[in-house]
């Protein structure tokens, strides 16, 4: 199964030292089965892409939580067997957990197929997203349409042997 996995560039350069993503249990995205009913597609690029937005989603909230983290959103997409990702049966249809699994066994980072980050560019408007986050979802309109304006900045795709540079370890 094809997850992904919401960080910070702090917890990816932490990731890159320990070679590990994590070691279980903690929440990642992927195509379940609420989330293909959410998003009516057959499509699994579509929905893969879904699952994508929505680990984007979380790793905004992990920016929120870390005031001093590069405001870049970072999701890792990872294989990991089918058994070690699980959906919660009593979340399953809450909005707020579409797409959530919970991986239960460590994930090294070899494993991974890609890392998806914000450009440097983006940083502004993820900046003011994180800063919004909170009145969003206190059901603030004005702060949801400035959390929205994240998702207009697509994330960046970058092959694994890429990570150095992106966390500042790279020549």
């Amino acid at each position: 199964m094809r997850v992904y996995v919401p960080l910070t560039l702090p917890a990816l350069a932490e990731a890159h030292k320990t070679g590990e993503l994590g070691s279980g249990p903690f929440v990642a995205y992927a195509v379940t089965p609420a989330l293909r009913e959410w998003y009516l597609s057959e499509d699994i690029e579509e929905l893969e892409y879904a699952a994508l937005s929505r680990a984007a989603l979380a790793s905004l909230r992990r920016l929120a939580a870390d005031p001093g983290a590069v405001r870049r959103r970072v999701v890792v997409a990872v294989d990991v067997p089918d058994r070690a990702a699980s959906v919660d049966p009593d979340r399953g249809l809450d909005p707020s957990a579409l797409g959530e699994v919970t991986v239960t066994s460590s994930v090294p980072l070899a494993k991974a197929a890609a890392v998806h980050v914000d450009a440097d560019d983006a940083e502004r408007d993820v900046a003011a997203a994180a800063e919004a986050l909170e009145a969003a979802d206190g059901g603030d309109d004005d702060a949801q349409f400035v959390v929205d304006g994240a998702d207009d900045h697509e994330l960046l795709w970058y092959a694994t042997q890429e990570i150095p540079n992106l966390v500042g370890s790279g020549a």
